[in-house]
């Protein structure tokens, strides 16, 4: 479109100049020189339309696509309109910016404003999730950044990091649906405690509608759980799992090994609970095979390793943080050491679950020109730890943002009971939402009203994403 344009401007050019004569004849016989003065006034009226600003510059910017009414650029505008940034383009997209809330925050607590629905606390004191019940729901944890990185050291979750950075503050609201989380597993450390859960789940399959609040659900029960004791191996991203680094054909098995992400595994998991695992002693002392290290092939001489009697767990993934071999083996049979701890909970907690269902970022050759995608199931390491047909405690958590397609209702290896949705907002969390951005300055506090607020709500449907969006627009 911008090229028939172009021409249509450059054959009245074209014309002009044969007219006129004398020292424009010139411009007649040299048509390319005209249409490149007005290819080099298409390219400032793009950086005009694109405001000329690096990408960088508008990280702090939230933008809005606007499209034509027209949706075609008429021959008025090809023949008259000059190229400008406030003019026409009727065909092209416009980016209307605007910018995020840059108000100075109020003080971190003023009971004046730390107001809920109903007059009720905004937010709640407290270093834990242990000590709510369902009637202290709808209310904000508020905690620093570095107390949630102390007990997450693997990661957080990107939704959980994109709230936080446009709200400008750490904080989480207290769902009723993570506490009937929460309280389940609970009860299944301790039957003797009274919860309003019903069907009591060891494994359990997070599944919901995007930007439910899944994975922020996953990464307050695990903080729950840590600050309980309890022995966690947390996976905040286990797409990771299944996508870049070395992978090799494992010489004992049907496997595919990948010891960068194996090493990077262990390393995670030791962030936080290695003084816990230096309290626990191996069980298993069969030698563990040993596969080719990143980059550097075989072993010579040596097949397998062994961990010497009175090794700790501690132990165990050292040697295979230490050795690239025996990454692999060892992330394996750290598996099968958790399931026979006894003496402290263990929960296995995967993000991205849906991940592991679907094809990796692998491919191996088959002949010289074509390439077979490898399955995640035929990692060692997603094979390991992806089935929930055990009696370990384990929740693996859907993510609708890592693209991996429409998964079936019956998953291998998972039981058919376990999948449980996840809601969005209901009318009472939205209102608890709103009230707390208003409190951060996303909506003005003189524009806020009961019915600008519902209309949020409804005109979202409950997704939380867009509620964060909308709620400027007030």
């Amino acid at each position: 479109m911008l090229l028939s344009s172009l021409l249509r401007r450059g054959a009245a050019a074209a014309a002009v100049a044969a007219s006129s004569g004398g020292a424009r004849v010139a411009s007649c016989h040299d048509p390319p020189s005209a249409l490149a003065s007005l290819l080099l006034a298409s390219r400032s009226y793009a950086k005009a339309k694109g405001g000329g600003k690096p990408a960088a510059s508008t990280s702090n910017r939230g933008k809005v696509r606007a499209k034509d009414q027209r949706g075609v650029a008429s021959a008025d505008d090809a023949a008259g309109d000059d190229f400008s940034a406030g003019g026409g383009g009727g065909g092209d997209d416009l980016d209307a910016e605007f910018e995020l809330p840059t108000d100075p925050l109020p003080p971190t607590y003023d009971p004046a404003l730390d107001v809920g629905p109903g007059g009720r606390p905004l937010f709640a004191f407290t270093d834990t999730f242990g000590s709510f019940s369902h009637r202290d729901a709808n209310v904000y944890v508020d905690f620093t950044l570095d107390e949630w990185n102390a007990i997450l050291p693997e990661g957080l979750p990107a939704g959980m990091m994109k709230e936080f950075q446009e709200t400008r503050r750490c904080a989480v609201m207290v769902r009723k649906s993570f506490l009937d989380l929460r309280d389940n597993y609970r009860r299944i450390v301790d039957p003797t405690i009274t919860t309003q859960c019903k069907d009591i789940k060891r494994q359990i399959v997070l599944d919901g509608p995007r930007s439910c609040g899944k994975s922020i659900a996953l990464a307050m029960l695990v903080h729950w759980a840590r600050t309980e004791g309890w022995l966690v191996f947390y996976v905040p991203q286990g797409k990771d799992w299944t996508h870049g680094g070395f992978f090799y054909r494992n010489t004992y098995s049907d496997f595919f090994d990948t010891p960068v992400q194996a090493a990077k595994i262990l390393q995670d998991f030791l962030k936080y609970n290695e003084t816990r695992l230096q309290q626990l002693q191996c069980q298993i002392f069969e030698p563990i095979p040993l596969g080719e290290g990143a980059g550097v092939g075989m072993m010579k001489g040596a097949d397998t390793v062994e961990m010497p009697e009175g090794s700790s767990l501690y132990d165990l993934i050292q040697t295979g943080i230490t050795h690239s071999h025996a990454s692999v083996g060892v992330l394996v049979r750290l598996r099968k050491e958790l399931a026979l701890v006894k003496d402290v909970p263990v929960l296995f907690a995967i993000d991205q679950y849906n991940s592991w269902f679907t094809f990796s970022d692998f491919q191996e050759p088959v002949t010289v020109r074509s390439c077979r995608p490898i399955h995640a199931k035929e990692l060692n390491t997603v094979n390991a730890y992806r089935s929930m047909l055990h009696d370990d405690m384990m929740i693996g958590a859907f993510s609708h943002s890592t693209a991996v397609g429409k998964l079936r209702q019956e998953l291998p290896d998972v039981p058919s009971d376990a999948r449980l949705m996840f809601p969005r907002y209901t009318v009472e969390e939205a209102e608890t939402v709103c009230h707390y951005y208003m409190r951060q300055k996303i909506i003005r506090r003189e524009s806020f009203s009961e019915e600008k607020w519902k209309k949020i709500y409804y005109l979202s449907n409950g997704n939380g994403s867009e509620m964060r969006w909308l709620a400027p627009f007030i």
